[in-house]
């Protein structure tokens, strides 16, 4: 549920709707894109472009996903207050986690579509990453039943057409957690958040992405804990290497009741 001070994921607006024969004006509603500043300690880290819904979530998914905290407990505290034109997440962690957080802080804005803006140095791109253990296996049809369900759920992307969603599934399919922002990493973040809010159990289901799995979709769902990312597009490269290294499955082109699987396929049968 939206906070207090969080404003709403789309904004009306009117439209001319042009067509071979026609011109009429319409109302529509377009997807809000806000600055979202995460700020530790009393210092600013980083100000990401970001729907400005469950900041709550965006606040301690990206803690959690981005390593700057080892679990939920660190994360002591969040105070959400507006900022100009965007909101401020001022995050409380323990001094020794905001000491190396300031080793490694970002330099700019990050935009929309950007997991990794600001960072300044290569060997911070490429941060170590858990081996996930082993897990007991999927049935396909689990994860061509979350597929089905997940547009249904996206209530922000049937009002303005223009946002991603990020999904945890149990074992059988059944849609857990679903989080819709404008930026594919955002939308995961805030399902890491919310899902680490519940005490919900990483390794106890799978994650169902719509967007191409980057290397930085397979960094976050590793770091959470979770064992198999699902997305509706392409992989890169990188991000098969790294889900290999980290034994996490990874299955794309997820979509019209198929996909592939590029790493660790074991685990859906």
């Amino acid at each position: 549920m939206a906070g207090p001070h969080e404003l709403s994921g789309s904004a009306p607006t009117e439209m001319a709707r042009v067509s071979k024969d026609s011109r009429e004006t319409r109302a529509d509603r377009l997807a809000v894109e806000a600055p979202i500043a995460f700020v530790y300690n009393h210092t600013s880290h980083a100000v990401m472009m970001a729907s400005p819904r469950d900041l709550e979530d965006f606040a301690h998914g990206f803690t959690l996903a981005e390593g700057v905290v080892a679990d939920a407990s660190e994360i002591l505290s969040v105070k959400i207050t507006p900022k100009g034109p965007g909101m401020s997440l001022a995050i409380k962690i323990p001094e020794t986690r905001a000491l190396a957080l300031g080793a490694r802080k970002r330099n700019v804005a990050g935009r929309t579509g950007c997991g990794l803006c600001g960072i300044a140095d290569i060997e911070q791109v490429l941060r170590p990453l858990p081996v996930l253990a082993d897990s007991r296996p999927i049935s396909s049809e689990a994860v061509l039943r979350a597929l089905a369900a997940l547009p249904g759920e996206q209530s922000l992307n049937a009002e303005n057409g223009a946002v991603h969603a990020a999904a945890f599934a149990a074992p059988d399919g059944a849609l857990v957690i679903v989080r819709e922002d404008v930026g594919r990493h955002n939308a995961l973040d805030k399902l890491i958040g919310a899902a680490a809010r519940q005490g919900l159990d990483a390794s106890s289901g799978f994650i169902v992405v719509t967007s191409r799995c980057s290397m930085e979709m397979v960094q976050k769902t590793a770091t959470f804990g979770c064992p198999i990312l699902v997305a509706v597009s392409a992989p890169t490269s990188l991000a098969v290497e790294l889900a290999g290294q980290s034994n996490l499955t990874v299955a794309a082109f997820a979509r019209d009741s198929r996909f592939n699987l590029y790493v660790h396929p074991e685990r859906i049968v």
